[in-house]
């Protein structure tokens, strides 16, 4: 039987026959802030069941419901409007009551037009149905399977550092907290345990950390029952962590505690953890039949346990409301969704592609114009490294001297990673900076690659421009889904109204010399290149290196960008290019105001015989090879790519049809790497000799083998031959 339609009934039954559970708290709020709560709770039961008539008649479409967790308006009234809230898929309530303490909202249209997938929806523009307000502080979550609590931590923590150094865009008020609720099967997955014990290392260290998670705990994942007892055995007792406990039923007794809870966190700026008691009901989501893996004696005592009756009581015993006047308040409730629900079916959805993807890229903002730092500045900062920039360096010495000025020019960019402070990074691409500018701005993390980015993310939620570290490319792995789920899917599903700009540095792709083998050395960026809107960078030079990263400081800072900055390990310490001694990988450091721009491509040489099309590590080898082409009469030149994503599509057509074959080098594998692009790039365009030179399919090795499946330089002078006989 329609679930749905058995809570709807039982409670007109019992309503009707002042059937309501018994219980306390009728004393804990007064009528007037009851009753608001009811009418929310009401609204978010009376959205669901709207909400599955639309998906039946074809004019809604897959949605998660609230029902059962009602009691999540508590907890929106014991917090502020002004601190940012991360929510749970179930917490329609919660947004539902936010929207009362903020005057002209009016969330049962804002709600249904989600459900609808209309563009007029004002949080995603209809590109799914997502709980979500720029006006309540409720950035949107299309998947909460945990993985946003680590942006929440990392939002919590932007509050107190931004009470020290307050951004252009900060957002967050000093005395805010942040608000991140989940399920109790959630709190299993690794990116939770690895968020809270993030949150847990942080308040160990006195750091501020003003942060509530909120976990619904409702006893079930999709099928799988969590064992009795399981979350307050697992988070009661952890270092650093308040814990708190309510009956999610009872929505006076879950305000109370919540605002102690609350102000707990504001007080003390430490996390805290509130575990909510609540129950589940209609089942998971969509069409799924509870029936079909759990005791009906289980459903229905849940049902039984529906938190409207319990409010309902409070109104009864507190003389608020008698059950007929809440039961005619229900009901007027659901024929308004109703009514306006027709409306909201016929408005306007999107249409094409380009409608789709408007959202993709984020809108630049204004930011204010800075002149750069002083001399003065630069002289106290940089002390004799300052004349030394006047001579050639290794890229990792350019690295982070970009690095300083980019963070003496905007005090807005934090940087955070795994030993990039008091070291100064694994390769020394860092050094010096956590002197420099102090350890809240070049912050050293625990070592979890999620907790990186999260921080980062959150950061940016703030304001901040941070530039976290991920040590090597193959921890990214770690965490990937924080770029994919997280950082460049929150334009797309906020109508742009949601960003998290940052610059994310990694140290990667191969030919380390006998170190690490695949782990350390990872020649694969396919994971990234399959991201929309992100943004790759790969330097090969230094000075191409310290251009770019100023570039790409810019498209986060000023066009909102999550931009990847991929660093070339082999190439950090390169001094020479053709003979021992020559020093032709080296350069001097470029002048603060110069910047290689998003699509520009390197070109060395004049030759039209052959283009070598490559990046990174690839462009040395490519130079070394056509050094010796040269010598044997093939004017060649080499066409650095330089941004790997979006790729500069114009610019290496242009520079292909110079040319009378085109060889493509890329050091990552041929399956899935950029060179694929790069050959339906050149067969689109009508360029048809073209031949390329890749890794192959392998896992990289340690010892003297440790380059024997990657590009050679001897492998890309016998190609270009080859190639060069056949035009």
């Amino acid at each position: 039987m329609d679930r749905a339609a058995i809570v709807h009934d039982n409670f007109h039954r019992r309503l009707k026959a002042n059937d309501l559970p018994a219980g306390s708290g009728a004393d804990d709020m007064d009528a007037e802030t009851l009753l608001a709560l009811y009418r929310a709770q009401c609204l978010s039961r009376q959205l669901d069941r709207t909400s599955r008539a639309m998906q039946k008649a074809g004019q809604g479409y897959y949605t998660i419901g609230s029902s059962g967790h009602e009691g999540m308006a508590g907890v929106a009234h014991a917090l502020r409007p002004t601190d940012m809230a991360f929510l749970h898929y179930r917490d329609a309530a919660f947004q539902i009551a936010r929207a009362g303490q903020v005057p002209d909202q009016d969330p049962t249209w804002d709600i249904l037009l989600s459900f609808a997938a209309s563009t007029e929806d004002p949080m995603s523009g209809g590109r799914h149905k997502v709980l979500g307000s720029k006006a309540l502080n409720i950035p949107p979550q299309t998947s909460t399977i945990a993985s946003h609590l680590p942006k929440a931590v990392g939002a919590a923590y932007s509050i107190g550092l931004a009470k020290r150094q307050r951004p252009e865009h900060a957002h967050l008020p000093d005395d805010s907290l942040v608000m991140c609720s989940f399920g109790d099967a959630s709190a299993n997955h690794s990116t939770a345990q690895g968020a809270i014990n993030t949150a847990c290392w942080t308040s160990f260290q006195n750091a501020p950390l003003p942060l509530l998670f909120v976990c619904e705990d409702n006893g079930i994942g999709i099928s799988t029952s969590t064992p009795s007892g399981w979350i307050a055995a697992n988070f009661s007792a952890k270092p650093g962590l308040k814990y708190f406990f309510c009956d999610g039923l009872n929505v006076a007794e879950t305000a109370r505690i919540a605002a102690e809870a609350a102000a707990f966190v504001r007080r003390q700026k430490r996390p805290a953890f509130l575990h909510m008691r609540t129950v589940r009901l209609y089942g998971h989501a969509g069409s799924d039949v509870e029936a079909t893996y759990r005791a009906k004696a289980d459903i229905e005592a849940d049902e039984g346990n529906d938190p409207l009756l319990q409010t309902v009581r409070l109104l009864r015993d507190s003389g608020t409301a008698t059950p007929e006047e809440a039961l005619a308040l229900y009901e007027q409730i659901g024929a308004e969704c109703e009514g306006r629900a027709a409306k909201a079916t016929k408005r306007a959805r999107l249409q094409t592609a380009a409608d789709v993807s408007a959202s993709l890229i984020p809108p630049a903002r204004a930011c204010a114009t800075t002149n750069g730092p002083s001399l003065e500045q630069r002289a106290q900062v940089f002390g004799t490294d300052l004349r030394s920039s006047k001579d050639p360096q290794l890229m990792s010495k350019l690295i982070s001297w970009a690095l300083t000025d980019l963070m003496l020019e905007h005090p807005e960019v934090v940087m955070a990673g795994e030993d990039i402070g008091k070291k100064g990074g694994v390769y020394g691409a860092t050094q010096k900076l956590q002197a420099r500018f102090g350890p809240h701005r070049v912050i050293d993390t625990l070592l979890d690659e999620q907790s990186i980015l999260g921080l980062a993310i959150g950061m940016a939620h703030n304001g901040f421009v941070p530039i976290p570290e991920i040590q090597f490319l193959a921890y990214l792995h770690n965490a990937e889904d924080q770029l994919r789920g997280e950082a460049a899917t929150l334009p797309f599903f906020s109508n742009g109204q949601y960003t998290n700009p940052m610059v994310l540095r990694i140290a990667g792709l191969g030919y380390q010399r006998g170190f690490g083998g695949h782990f350390h050395n990872d020649n694969s960026l396919a994971v990234l290149r399959d991201i929309p809107g992100l943004i790759i960078a790969c330097p090969s030079r230094g000075d191409d290196a310290a251009k770019m990263l100023r570039e790409a400081v810019r498209l986060a800072r000023e066009e909102q960008r999550v931009v990847v900055f991929v660093e070339p390990i082999a190439l950090y310490p390169m001094r020479d290019l053709h003979a021992e001694g020559d020093k032709g990988w080296m350069s001097t450091y470029p002048a603060p105001d110069e910047r290689i721009a998003l699509g520009d491509v390197g070109v060395s040489g004049t030759g039209t015989d052959l283009a070598i099309v490559t990046y990174g590590n690839g462009r040395y080898l490519s130079e070394q090879a056509a050094e010796r082409l040269r010598s044997s009469g093939i004017n060649t030149r080499v066409i650095d790519m330089r941004w790997l994503a979006p790729l500069a599509e114009a610019a290496l057509i242009e520079q292909a049809k110079m040319c009378g074959a085109t060889l493509i080098v890329d050091e990552c594998r041929r399956t899935g790497s950029q060179s694929e692009a790069l050959m339906a790039l050149f067969s689109e365009a009508g360029i048809t000799n073209f031949a390329r030179v890749t890794a192959e399919d392998c896992f990289i090795a340690t010892g003297p083998t440790y380059a024997a499946t990657l590009p050679s330089a001897d492998g890309i002078v016998d190609a270009a031959k080859a190639l060069f006989s056949k035009s």
